[in-house]
């Protein structure tokens, strides 16, 4: 089994850039939020139906928008307190090129 060796192009956002992306997703769908709020005010009929869904589902698919992950599940690295140990058979493999 080859042994993938990671680079700083793969490597994962760092989480103080990750949790800044998050806060803006999440900050731009509570905006939303305030203007279908607002816009019930004003709004009848179907498009005060429309801005009361906006109202009531935003804030789940805010969340849900918001901590979707950005780095792909399989090109995380892994932490010191995860490292798996290599298996014997994979040490036997791994020569000096």
């Amino acid at each position: 089994m080859k042994k993938t060796v990671q680079n700083a192009t793969s490597l994962p956002a760092a989480p103080m850039d990750e949790r800044r992306v998050r806060v803006i997703k999440y900050s731009v769908a509570m905006a939303i939020r305030m203007i279908c709020i607002v816009m019930m005010l004003f709004a009848q009929g179907w498009w005060l139906l429309l801005f009361a869904a906006g109202a009531i589902f935003l804030p789940y698919f805010a969340v849900i928008i918001a901590n979707a992950s950005v780095n792909a599940p399989g090109n995380s690295v892994a932490r010191p307190g995860a490292l798996v140990p290599i298996a014997a058979s994979e040490r036997n493999t791994d020569t000096a090129a």
